[in-house]
C-alpha cells in the first residue's frame, strides 16, 4: 500500500469565523488562526482544513463566493492567506482549503455578465431555462425540482425574463459544468491556490456538478412547497464522474495534494468507490455523513431529553459498512461533525454528568479508525451545543425558515429544544479558549453568541488538568501518529468484536506483528463485556486502575486500547 502523507495524518477543521478573532471585531480571522498554530501542533495535528474564506456576501458563510482568487476583508487579505501557508509549512502543518464548484454568489461578476443578455459569452458559465406558461398566462419555472433549501430549484431573473438553477440559496446561482469554458476556468482557479501553496482540497457539494439537461418534471409527488425533493434530477449522475476525472487528469494529477470530497448522507459505498477508489483517479477519499445521525432527534420535533436514544447497533453497522467496503479498493476518512452537524458531545456523549468520560471514549473511537480522522475545532475539549433561550439567538437562516413554518404547530419552547439538537448554530459558536469575556475568542461581542459553560470547558482549564478530554486526544494522537501502535492503527485490519452488543462498542485492530483491541462503554450506565481473546497489556484507559480480566466490568463511557 502507498504511505502517503495524508494517510499518516491526523486533520483538524477550523470554522474561521469561530476560531479566534485577532482584531477584536467579534469575528475569527487569518491571522487569528495563525497565532492559534503553536496549540495546533501541540495537540498532534499536521494537516488542517480551512473552511472557506474566500470573498463573500455571505449570504451562506462564504459559500457563496463572489471571488475566487481572493480573501474577503472579513478574514483578512490574500498576504494573510500567504502567511498562514507559510507558518503552517514551518510547523509541518498541511492546509487544505474548501473549494466550491457548484456555484457562485450572485454578485460574482461571472454571474454579473451572464444575467446581463441572451448572448453574453458567459451565459452558459450558468444554467439557464425559459419559463413554462399556464393556462392563464402565468410564468411558472422552468420544471417542479426542489432545492437543498426549500422551494423551487429555479429563481426567476426579471432582465432576460429566464430561470436559473439554483439548488441551494436563491444568491448562489449553479454553475454550468457542461460548458467547457466554465470548467477551464474552475481549473485555472484550483491550480492557481495550489500555487500558492495550498495542499489540497475538501470539495464542497460535489454530487451535483451535473444536471439531466433534458430538464424534464420529477415524477415524484410534490411536498408542501410544490416541488419535487426529487435529488437525483441533480446529484450523482453519470456526466459528473467524467467532469471530476477531468479535473484530476489536468489539476490534482501535477501536484502533491490531498482531496476528500463531500457526499453528504445516504451516499452508497459504491458511489464512495467511485469517487475515491485507487483507481477511481478523482478524489483520495470522500466524506459521508451517515455517522453523523445515529440518534432519534432527526425528523422529531416534539423530542423530550428523556426519550432519546443513540442506536450503537446502527452506528457499528455503518462504520463497518463503510470500512470495509472500501477495503482494498480506496482510502477512508472519519469524523464525527463538521460545521454543519450538532456538537457530538451533545449528540453521542454526556456534558452533564459524565463530559470527560464520554468526551474521552468519543476521541478514542474516532483517533484508532482504519483511515484519516478529522478532529471539528472545539471537539478536544467537549465543547457542547447552545443553550440559548431564544429563537433570536439563532442566525443560521435554516433556522429562520424552520421556526417559521413550525410556530404553527409547535410551542416557542419546543421549537427552541428542537433547534439546540439539530441546529448548524451549534458548531458555529466562538472557540472556548478561557473562562474571561467571551471565553477568550475576542474582546468584542462575537458575531454568534458564546455558549453559557465556557467558564467550565476551554482549553486553559483542560492544559492544567492531566485527564482532561484536551489532554487525553493529545495523547490518543501521539498514540496513533508516533508510537509503536501506528502501523496497526492507521493500516491495520477492522473487525468488529460482538457487533450485536446494545452498547459496547469494540473492535480488532490487526497487522501480520500486532494485535489491538479497542473496548468502548458507550453507554452511561455500566456494563460486563466478555473479551473474546487474552490480553496483556492496557496501552490506554479513560479511566484509571485498569485490570486485565476475561469479563470487564465497564465504567459509563469507559474506553480502553489494549495489547493481545
Amino acid at each position: 500500500m502507498d504511505k502517503t502523507w495524508w494517510k499518516n495524518s491526523v486533520g483538524y477543521q477550523i470554522y474561521p469565523r469561530s476560531f479566534y478573532d485577532s482584531n477584536n471585531d467579534g469575528v475569527g480571522d487569518l491571522k487569528g488562526i495563525i497565532s492559534k498554530l503553536d496549540y495546533i501542533k501541540d495537540l498532534g495535528i499536521n494537516l488542517i482544513w480551512i473552511g472557506p474564506f474566500y470573498k463573500s456576501p455571505m449570504d451562506d458563510n462564504g459559500y457563496d463566493v463572489s471571488d475566487f482568487y481572493d480573501v474577503d476583508p472579513l478574514f483578512g487579505s490574500l498576504q494573510d492567506a500567504k502567511d498562514l501557508i507559510k507558518e503552517a509549512h514551518k510547523r509541518g502543518i498541511k492546509i487544505i482549503l474548501d473549494l466550491v464548484l457548484n456555484h457562485t454568489s450572485d454578485e460574482h461578476p461571472w454571474f454579473i455578465e451572464s444575467r446581463s443578455s441572451l448572448s453574453n459569452p458567459k451565459r452558459d458559465y450558468y444554467i439557464w431555462q425559459d419559463g413554462k406558461k399556464d393556462s392563464h398566462g402565468h410564468l411558472h419555472a422552468p420544471t417542479n425540482w426542489g432545492s437543498f433549501f426549500e422551494g423551487s430549484a429555479w429563481n426567476h431573473d426579471p432582465i432576460t425574463n429566464q430561470y436559473y438553477m439554483k439548488i441551494f440559496s436563491d444568491k448562489m446561482p449553479d454553475l454550468n459544468w457542461n460548458s467547457p469554458a466554465l470548467r477551464e476556468e474552475m481549473f485555472k482557479m484550483a491550480s492557481w491556490w495550489l500555487d500558492q501553496g495550498i495542499d489540497g482540497f475538501r470539495v464542497d457539494a460535489i454530487a451535483h456538478l451535473a444536471r439531466e439537461l433534458s430538464f424534464s418534471d420529477s415524477t415524484m409527488p410534490l411536498n408542501a412547497h410544490h416541488v419535487a425533493p426529487d435529488w437525483g434530477k441533480f446529484s450523482n449522475r453519470p456526466e459528473l464522474f467524467d467532469y471530476l476525472k477531468e479535473f484530476n487528469e489536468k489539476v490534482l494529477s501535477k501536484y502533491d495534494c490531498m482531496t476528500v470530497g463531500e457526499v453528504g448522507g445516504g451516499a452508497s459505498v459504491e458511489a464512495g468507490v467511485k469517487y475515491a477508489g485507487y483507481d477511481a483517479h478523482i478524489f483520495n477519499m470522500v466524506f459521508n455523513f451517515d455517522t453523523c445521525w445515529k440518534n432519534n432527534i432527526f425528523g422529531n420535533d416534539n423530542l423530550k431529553d428523556e426519550d432519546i436514544r443513540i442506536n450503537v447497533l446502527d452506528m457499528k453497522r455503518t462504520f463497518n459498512l463503510w470500512i470495509q467496503g472500501m477495503k482494498g479498493k480506496g482510502w477512508m476518512p472519519h469524523y464525527w461533525l463538521n460545521h454543519d452537524h450538532p456538537r457530538v458531545m451533545s449528540q453521542y456523549g454526556d456534558p452533564l454528568h459524565f463530559h470527560r468520560e464520554s468526551g474521552t471514549l468519543l476521541g478514542t473511537i474516532l483517533l484508532t479508525l482504519p483511515g484519516t480522522p478529522f478532529i471539528y475545532n472545539g471537539e478536544e475539549i467537549g465543547m457542547t451545543n447552545v443553550d440559548y433561550t431564544s429563537i433570536d439567538d439563532f442566525t443560521d437562516v435554516w433556522v429562520k425558515n424552520y421556526a417559521k413554518q413550525a410556530k404553527t404547530h409547535l410551542s416557542e419552547e419546543q421549537i427552541l429544544s428542537h433547534l439546540r439538537r439539530t441546529s448548524r448554530n451549534n458548531a458555529r459558536t466562538p472557540m472556548q479558549w478561557n473562562d474571561q469575556a467571551y471565553g477568550g475568542f475576542s474582546t468584542h461581542v462575537p458575531h454568534q453568541k458564546n455558549v453559557g459553560n465556557y467558564a467550565l470547558i476551554n482549553v486553559e482549564k483542560q492544559l492544567t488538568e492531566k485527564d482532561s478530554i484536551l489532554n487525553t486526544y493529545r495523547t490518543l494522537i501521539r498514540i496513533r501518529k508516533d508510537s509503536k501502535y501506528s502501523e496497526t492503527l492507521i493500516y491495520g485490519d477492522f473487525k468488529l468484536i460482538h457487533p450485536k452488543d446494545e452498547n459496547v462498542f469494540a473492535y480488532h485492530r490487526k497487522t501480520a506483528n500486532q494485535h489491538l483491541m479497542i473496548i468502548c462503554n458507550f453507554s452511561k450506565e455500566p456494563h460486563d463485556f466478555t473479551v473474546p481473546t487474552q490480553y496483556r497489556h492496557v496501552i490506554f484507559n479513560n479511566y484509571q486502575n485498569a485490570h486485565i480480566r476475561k469479563v470487564l466490568h465497564l465504567k459509563p463511557y469507559e474506553a480502553m486500547i489494549v495489547e493481545v
